[in-house]
């Protein structure tokens, strides 16, 4: 009896044509843009009705408190012309010291808004590779960080080695690379102290809504430190801006981002909860502090992440609890 002979794969072959395509042909698989949706949502303008309800408004409670002002000068002047004078004085400089708080805050919004032009364009300038338009950025870039003696090194090395660069992600590239690894640090230190602050105070103080407060109060003051440290000096109205900008750009992204980001801290609090159920909260109340601050450091830098790497909450986290909670295990890693 005879073996059976081993299946042999059948080959066909085919006459080539010229109209065949290619890998070369083949269109490119379209970007379906995941992080759109954040960049719109960011940049949403009110309704007309809206801006018109609050200029209303405010205009209605100027004109009230005008009025206000004025009936009281001119009736204490009517009764006592020494303190009526003094009133006036009084009022005149309360009026004064308003307008120079809404001439810093005028001044606050151009700064930002120059910053939010800058990173538009820089983002125009990749997707279309323009030399010249990434050479704009640039040069705007040396601008805003002109006054800051820290980065006179770096923009000296900046100002050298970028004529000899052609393309515009590579420029983009070296002035992300000089310009802002410095301000990156300086951000990742003021939200490792954000974080190690919420922590701390949800693990060892006990009293009902003081970690609410705390974490209030320090995602505040971490938000307009970064925008500080990034050139943008926000006031009392520029950080709620940023705080709203801050929040919508949590809200568009920060399904994905959380999911990828927390699973390290989430398990670390579920463990150290185990022990004390608040020091479990004080991890988890500070990973989602570092997680305002990579999205405050996403909203204010005034170049996309690109060349350097945008931090990850996981290493915030453990450089800022490291000997607090024990979760400083992986410190030594990169961040």
């Amino acid at each position: 009896m005879t073996e059976p002979r081993p299946m042999k794969p059948v080959l066909i072959e085919r006459e080539e044509r010229e109209d065949d395509p290619t890998p070369a042909s083949v269109p490119p698989v379209p970007d379906l843009g995941m992080d759109m949706p954040a960049v719109r949502l960011v940049r949403a303008k009110s309704s007309p009705l809206n801006r018109f309800a609050l200029w209303a408004f405010g205009t209605l409670f100027t004109f009230v408190l005008s009025v206000a002002a004025w009936t009281f000068v001119t009736d204490l002047l009517a009764s006592n012309t020494i303190l009526g004078w003094i009133a006036l004085v009084l009022v005149g400089l309360a009026v004064l010291a308003a307008l120079l708080l809404a001439l810093r805050e005028l001044l606050v919004f151009a700064r930002m808004a120059r910053i939010d032009h800058l990173r538009t364009r820089a983002e125009a300038a990749h997707e279309a590779l323009d030399i010249k338009a990434a050479r704009g950025v640039v040069e705007g870039l040396e601008a805003i960080y002109a006054g800051r003696p820290e980065l006179a090194d770096a923009r000296a090395r900046l100002a050298k080695r970028a004529p000899e660069v052609f393309d515009a992600d590579g420029l983009l590239a070296l002035a992300e690379q000089e310009l802002l690894s410095g301000p990156d640090q300086a951000a990742r230190r003021e939200i490792e102290a954000a974080a190690r602050q919420v922590a701390t105070v949800t693990a060892l103080v006990p009293l009902a809504l003081a970690d609410v407060a705390t974490a209030l109060y320090a995602n505040v003051r971490m938000i307009g430190r970064i925008a500080s440290i990034y050139g943008g000096r926000s006031g009392t109205l520029g950080s709620l801006r940023l705080l709203r900008g801050v929040m919508t750009h949590l809200a568009a992204t920060g399904a994905l981002a959380v999911g990828d980001d927390l699973i390290h801290s989430v398990a670390g609090g579920g463990v150290l909860s185990r022990i004390s159920k608040r020091f479990g909260e004080g991890v988890i109340n500070g990973s989602l502090t570092a997680r305002v601050g990579v999205a405050a450091m996403e909203v204010c830098r005034p170049l996309p992440f690109r060349a350097l790497a945008k931090p990850k909450v996981t290493n915030l986290i453990s450089r800022g609890l490291a000997g607090l909670f024990g979760t400083g295990d992986d410190a030594t890693g990169p961040r």
